[in-house]
């Protein structure tokens, strides 16, 4: 454990800040050992025109150079309208990898893993705690909860996890809720997808839990994010140290992150566009 007066200027943009090293997540490699850089982005990002033309929008993402992607829960459905069959077959089309979706646990959570599996998925993420209120206890169970839920998963080859938003690192007593809930679960059955735009927005540092946990975050929300008005902005406009996160890729257990943008500049459109040549001039990338 890092101490709590540990610098977290390191990942906040500075006019100092260094360029991302060149640790390698071990999917990212080819069989000529030479590095390759998978980009996804949470379909969240572009709701509304997904729930207007699902499968034109994920052309236009392949067309753009996103290459992997993660679904989330809508009025049409977990895939914005389309079947699992459908999605896994548009997507295999276009280069692209469906990776994960988000869903609540609830009493269809079979169906959910079921579609998930015929979809080819290896990730479902839940992105909603099932025991509410801001308590140890109830964070305990729902580490419970998590843990018979990813069994479930796992029986159809499927990985569970959890995407944090800032409530989590809030405190009941001397306790961070977020550590309550890793402590809590089985790091071989539930996977954190750390969401880096709310860990910095709610005052965490993202280093702490790479240091305390490692391997146990292989997905990430990758967002920048405006530390005042606590909206998400596009890379390099907010305070999130976006270079400096790539530092830690090997440390972490990253395998895929996806980029999220919950509000634009200009457009859903432009703001993808921007972000993804953005991270293509990181070392990292290169």
């Amino acid at each position: 454990m890092i101490s709590d007066n540990y610098n977290r200027r390191k990942f906040l943009k500075t006019s100092g800040t260094a360029v991302a090293g060149i640790f390698l997540a071990p999917q990212l490699i080819k069989a000529t050992g030479k590095p390759t850089r998978k980009i996804g982005i949470q379909l969240y990002t572009l709701r509304k025109e997904m729930m207007a033309d699902a499968t034109g929008t994920l052309k236009l993402l392949a067309k753009m150079g996103y290459n992997e992607i993660e679904s989330a829960k809508s009025e049409k459905g977990n895939y914005y309208g389309l079947k699992p069959k459908e999605i896994k077959s548009i997507t295999t089309d276009l280069g692209i990898s469906l990776i994960s979706w988000h869903v609540r646990i609830d009493a269809d959570w079979q169906q959910s893993v079921d579609e998930a599996a015929e979809a080819g998925q290896p990730y479902l993420i839940c992105s909603v705690l099932p025991e509410n209120g801001q308590t140890v206890a109830n964070y305990q169970r729902s580490g419970d909860v998590f843990l018979k839920a990813a069994e479930v998963c796992k029986k159809s080859g499927i990985t569970f996890g959890y995407h944090n938003h800032s409530s989590e690192f809030e405190k009941d007593g001397q306790q961070t809720l977020y550590d309550v809930l890793l402590d809590h679960t089985d790091p071989d059955l539930v996977k954190m997808e750390l969401d880096l735009g709310w860990v910095i927005a709610a005052g965490a540092d993202p280093q702490y839990y790479f240091n305390k946990y490692p391997g146990r975050f292989p997905l990430w929300h990758l967002k920048d994010m405006d530390a005042k008005t606590k909206q998400s902005t596009e890379f390099g406009k907010g305070n999130v140290n976006i270079n400096g996160l790539f530092d830690h890729v090997k440390q972490s257990g990253l395998k895929h992150f996806f980029v999220e943008q919950e509000e634009y500049s200009s457009s859903a459109l432009e703001s993808c566009r921007y972000d993804l040549d953005y991270l293509k001039k990181l070392k990292y990338f290169n």
